[in-house]
């Protein structure tokens, strides 16, 4: 789904807003137009029968009859002419509107003004046109100035409308850079107000500060947490352990009570593994670990090989390695990631059936270099593979002994290093894990030579 930022959406509406006035102005032009030419013709024979009364005020009626019993002029096209005439008394009404006159057996539609008026006890009837034709030659003319003029304003107020809008619009794109973009949990560094005068924008940045500080604060607290409890029970786990190993060395135990003793030791182990695990995370989270190390992925799987060859050998699992040997890994710390892909072999080889397989490769996709930890076990319930790498959870698929820190530890260490994890698994086809190492950690490793174990 494309997502629009919020500019392109402004930006559009204005454009379209803008062509949809052009349109709807040039689809009411003529119409404008027309009465803008109508209205300025009606002003221009108002004006002319202005001149033709004080003429004949100065001059007398004489002035246009010279004699003659009427007065009648046009111009040599026919475009205009003046009539003057005298008319039985009546009610006449001053008008001007469109009619159709014949001049010299030319039929031609004129804007008629007509205006009835009194001289020396008579009844004048004055009539001045001017004819539709000639007012329509001005209508192209005002269309494309009235059109050329509105482009030019509409292209104005666009520039105007998206510099503005940037300029509204720049503290959000500050917040969402700040604020949102880029950002690495946990927060660490200190937020600064931004500069607006915009109150929308203050609250917003406001709320979204103390949203990352309440959220930074309730994360340091449990991390704390963690880190207390774990380091707190390890003492009284351990002087336990002491005392059941030395209660054990007891001869007059019997065998029934050295065998009760025998599974308290190794639930009081288990208990000791879960909290150096808890330990284990809290430091990761706490960036106790240095990331200077450098090493081969394959010097990583050939020695995590070695730790686990009994194990192996125990459930008849065949293990192999086919890496391309072309890059290694900088930036890391050598025992996290030994630890992370410890954890998962060691999950293989546990949710592995008896005589399968795990195989390690590796690819290059986009620049990114991925190492690749299948296995022929149980797999994984597509509903379980989202909660995987939570703590204490134990996926339904998973047989024998689980207590969902392994896979957390996994999670931890790979976000300590940045790097991405992803899953594939089928109930009863096996699971491929996949370690997506960020290009910045790569280096290219011509000499080393692919690894087979």
């Amino acid at each position: 789904m494309l997502i629009v930022k919020l500019l392109s959406k402004l930006t559009l509406f204005t454009a379209l807003s803008k062509i949809l006035l052009v349109l709807l102005f040039i689809w009411l032009l003529p119409g404008l137009v027309k009465d803008v030419a109508s209205s300025y013709t009606s002003a221009n024979l108002q004006e002319q029968e202005k001149k033709v009364l004080t003429n004949i005020r100065r001059n007398g009626i004489d002035f246009y009859f010279e004699g003659d019993s009427s007065y009648g002029s046009y111009t040599m096209l026919k475009e205009e002419y003046i009539s003057l005439e005298p008319v039985p008394a009546g009610v006449y009404r001053d008008s001007i509107q469109t009619s159709r006159r014949i001049i010299e057996t030319d039929t031609m539609d004129y804007r008629i003004l007509t205006h009835a008026f009194q001289y020396h006890n008579k009844t004048y009837l004055l009539e001045i046109g001017k004819t539709l034709a000639s007012i329509d030659q001005y209508t192209r003319p005002l269309q494309k100035v009235a059109l050329y003029a509105l482009t030019l304003l509409i292209v104005l107020s666009l520039v105007a409308d998206l510099i503005f809008t940037r300029i509204l619009l720049r503290p959000l794109g500050v917040i969402i850079r700040t604020k949102l973009l880029h950002r690495k949990f946990p927060f660490r560094e200190t937020l600064s107000p931004i500069k607006t005068s915009t109150a929308d924008f203050t609250y917003l940045d406001n709320a979204l500060i103390e949203l990352m500080g309440s959220v930074k604060e309730a994360f340091d607290k449990e991390r704390e947490f963690t880190s207390n409890a774990s380091h707190e029970l390890m003492t009284p786990i351990s002087i336990l352990q002491t005392k059941i190993e030395n209660l054990m060395g007891e001869e007059s135990l019997s065998d029934d009570a050295q065998d009760k003793i025998a599974a308290m030791l190794t639930t009081l182990n288990r208990l000791k593994k879960i909290v150096t695990s808890l330990l284990l995370i809290s430091r990761i989270d706490n960036d106790q670990y240095v990331r200077k190390d450098t090493a081969g992925p394959g010097q990583l799987v050939s020695e995590v090989a070695r730790e686990l060859e009994d194990r192996l050998a125990a459930r008849n699992i065949s293990f192999t390695a086919g890496l391309s040997g072309a890059v290694i890994i900088k930036e890391l710390n050598h025992d996290l990631l030994f630890q992370l892909l410890y954890n998962l072999v060691n999950n293989a080889i546990r949710y592995n059936r008896e005589g399968g397989r795990i195989q390690v490769s590796d690819s290059v996709e986009s620049g990114n270099y991925i190492l690749h930890i299948r296995d022929t076990g149980v797999g994984i319930a597509e509903a379980d593979l989202p909660l995987i790498f939570n703590r204490f959870k134990k996926s339904s698929g998973a047989a024998g002994e689980g207590y969902g820190l392994g896979l957390a530890i996994v999670k931890s260490i790979a976000s300590y290093h940045h790097i991405g994890v992803t899953v594939q698994s089928k109930p009863g086809s096996g699971t491929t894990v996949n370690l997506h190492f960020p290009q910045s950690m790569i280096l290219p490793a011509a000499t080393m030579q692919p690894l087979n174990a």
